[in-house]
């Protein structure tokens, strides 16, 4: 467990600080924020094993930072909060949280969480599916091929990008800021901080899909967040 890469988020100063000196002192590796923005810059840099992640911070929540941060990649998140209410603990675990502990706690049992969680082994994600099979509609990341009744969907790369990355978490809801991160480089100039390529993308996937005979719309389109993409009621499993 000594080479593990800890990233501690807390707005209050004392805990972050108590925190990070035990961390340390038991072999982590450990940085630590205050706020989401300098998290995010750090999670990206340091690319942490665990995230010890507090719900309220000053410019942004623990829920929305769990999930922006595991839009990049599977790690995992203990949530710390003074809510100890159930709804928030249920909310935490359905966004992909993998712990809950409620303030005020002790370093001891911090420590012991934190090894039980890392200790775990996360089931195996969809990302890793070379195709993922919606009734009708084949996704093949081998081939890089999209189907509709064994009629092909031609998607460029970029488009294929986007749907396949959608397609890995059916129902989630992607903001356009996340999918453009998922898809292009951050210096890619066919992003560079324009949110609306990615809709002009998704309308042509939508419009090409149905070119090829699909009544269904599998993204849909979440009002002032973003898009999610959708599995048909009787079509509820992805087969490899």
């Amino acid at each position: 467990m000594a080479s593990n890469k800890i990233l501690v988020v807390d707005d209050d100063q004392a805990i972050k600080m108590l925190v990070h000196r035990f961390l340390t002192k038991q072999e982590y590796q450990v940085e630590s924020a205050e706020d989401g923005k300098t998290a995010l810059v750090l999670f990206k840099e340091f690319q942490p094993d665990l995230v010890v992640l507090d719900i309220n911070l000053p410019d942004t929540n623990g829920f929305d930072l769990c999930q922006e941060m595991q839009s990049y990649n599977d790690v995992l998140v203990l949530m710390l909060s003074s809510l100890c209410d159930e709804a928030a603990k249920v909310l935490a675990f359905q966004l992909g949280a993998d712990g809950y502990l409620t303030k005020p706690f002790s370093l001891v049992e911090l420590n012991a969480l934190m090894r039980a969680i890392l200790k775990r082994q996360r089931l195996p994600s969809n990302k890793k599916l070379d195709q993922l099979v919606f009734g009708d509609l084949v996704i093949n990341n081998t081939t890089r091929e999209v189907k509709f009744k064994n009629k092909i969907v031609s998607l460029t790369n970029i488009q294929f990008n986007l749907l396949f990355c959608m397609a890995n978490k059916p129902s989630y809801v992607w903001k356009r800021s996340e999918l453009c991160n998922q898809v292009f480089n951050s210096e890619n100039d066919s992003w560079f901080g324009n949110e609306k390529v990615c809709d002009v993308h998704i309308s042509q996937i939508r419009k090409k899909i149905k070119n090829c005979g699909c009544d269904f719309e599998y993204i849909k389109t979440i009002y002032k967040v973003g898009y999610k993409f959708e599995i048909p009621v009787k079509d509820d499993l992805i087969q490899e």
